[in-house]
């Protein structure tokens, strides 16, 4: 029994630790709380198998105590500890949810045959939950997504509306949200799942490489085709192919990319003869399209194309709710990874992670936990044992976009939140640009080795971002 977690919740003194000394007698991992308000600060941190609450205390009574338990641990047995055994609060403890309930005073024997009676019925609980959870996911491709939000719900019905199709689908949103992960559920929810996925990731190749990767070529197409190659529209055949971060191909690729939609054939590079394929194409981007329309740097007929089925991932910050879960399901996961004992999260660790933005959203958020599940010395994560940026640039990289305006509807107020951080983006974007080309006097192959980012990539961002090295260089 030494591996189940128990919440004690009793404003007296003498009764909290009594109860304590009793539990951890027979191996029980207790907590103690004074007030129900407490009490939720601790449910927020940590995983309980099992809550012991008082009904009667002041401030927030046990079961207001039980309604936030179903709320935030709908799995975790309640036991109602009371001083006035009447049919009616046993009746109303019920109701609300809780399992049992014992009547004071009471022996340690009494006690302890609840809960033992409780941890039962929840183990079995735990494990036909488990199977069906694991089953249903797994089945329908969900297992690596965590968040129960109404942002969330709507993302996983989008997905299940799409799968049974062959419409070309484009994922939106900022980095870390999990395009990739929609793009595996939509194809092992489809009748292709038993075909490939194949994901390429179009900023990570150079122009002429990508070509090669997507469409292929034959025997001497261009020097070094000393053999010839399959391309991934043809690797994909029958399955789903997966573009991410779409928005970086150049404008001569895009080109043959809207013929390969439109005509469902792919012609090799160096060859003639087009050969057709069957795919269900899903797309990504974290970069507005639409502005880069506008921009002239992507086209509009392959905007729309791709544009069929719009699947848009809310930030982490648009889904706060989901935080707890995820920091549960990290924690988890790296303890496990590690081999560590850590208990919980301190109040003061979980307040700052459910206030933060994450700019870096899910993966931001990952990368936290994990990093503090390998520094803290203790078995519980404290605030400093975070390290999280403590500020987002975009209130201070464009002051006053919003002001003399105040958004009158949601949409209005999302468009505008989308549009200040992707001022702030392009914003850092020009500073890291011109200080590269500074620094190599305005030649952009050096620039370009000096960042880190391929050279056709580097003259797009250029185009993107409207910087003129001939201007300059006239200056």
């Amino acid at each position: 029994m030494g591996q189940f977690r128990v919440l004690v919740v009793d404003d007296e003194a003498v009764i909290r630790d009594g109860l304590r000394r009793i539990l951890e007698g027979e191996g029980f991992d207790v907590e103690t709380c004074v007030s129900g308000h407490s009490a939720i600060e601790s449910l927020h941190a940590r995983e309980f198998d099992l809550i012991v609450t008082d009904l009667k205390m002041p401030g927030m009574s046990g079961i207001e105590v039980l309604k936030a338990v179903k709320t935030l641990q709908p799995e975790a047995p309640v036991i109602i500890i009371t001083g006035y055994a009447t049919v009616d609060t046993a009746v109303e403890a019920m109701k609300n949810g809780a399992v049992d309930y014992i009547a004071k005073p009471f022996t340690p024997e009494q006690l302890l045959q609840k809960i033992d009676r409780a941890l039962e019925q929840r183990v079995l609980l735990m494990e036909e939950l488990g199977k069906a959870k694991d089953a249903v996911a797994s089945r329908h491709g969900f297992d690596r997504f965590v968040g129960q939000s109404r942002e969330m719900q709507k993302v996983y019905h989008r997905i299940m509306q799409v799968a049974a199709t062959d419409s070309t689908v484009l994922v939106t949103g900022e980095s870390g949200t999990g395009k990739e992960l929609v793009a595996r559920a939509i194809h092992e929810n489809s009748p292709r799942s038993d075909k490939a996925f194949v994901a390429v990731d179009c900023s990570s190749l150079a122009e002429n490489l990508l070509e090669s990767e997507l469409f292929g070529h034959v025997k001497g197409a261009f020097t070094g085709a000393v053999q010839a190659k399959t391309g991934l529209f043809k690797v994909a055949d029958g399955g789903t192919l997966f573009l991410d971060e779409v928005s970086n191909i150049c404008m001569a690729t895009q080109a043959k990319l809207l013929r390969v939609l439109q005509e469902r054939m792919v012609t090799p590079i160096g060859g003639t003869q087009p050969v057709p394929i069957n795919i269900h194409l899903v797309a990504a981007t974290n970069r507005n399209l639409r502005t880069m329309v506008g921009e002239g740097s992507f086209r509009e007929d392959l905007f729309f194309r791709l544009n069929i089925i719009p699947i848009e991932l809310p930030p982490l910050r648009e889904r706060k709710g989901d935080i707890p879960l995820l920091i549960s399901h990290f924690l988890k996961k790296f303890t496990a990874a590690v081999g560590k004992n850590i208990r919980g999260i301190a109040p003061d660790a979980m307040a700052l992670l459910e206030s933060y933005d994450y700019p870096g959203n899910v993966r931001e958020l990952e990368n936290a936990i994990e990093r503090a599940v390998v520094l803290t010395m203790g078995e519980v994560i404290h605030k400093e044992d975070l390290e999280l940026a403590p500020d987002r640039p975009e209130a201070s990289l464009v002051p006053g976009l919003a002001e003399g305006y105040v958004p009158h509807t949601s949409d209005e107020l999302k468009e505008m939140k989308r549009h200040i951080r992707d001022q702030a983006v392009e914003s850092i974007e020009k500073a890291f640009v011109m200080g590269a080309l500074e620094r190599n006097n305005w030649n952009i192959t050096r620039a370009a080795e000096e960042t880190g980012i391929l050279r056709p990539n580097f003259q797009g961002m250029l185009k993107r971002l409207g910087i003129s090295v001939k201007a300059q260089l006239e200056k």
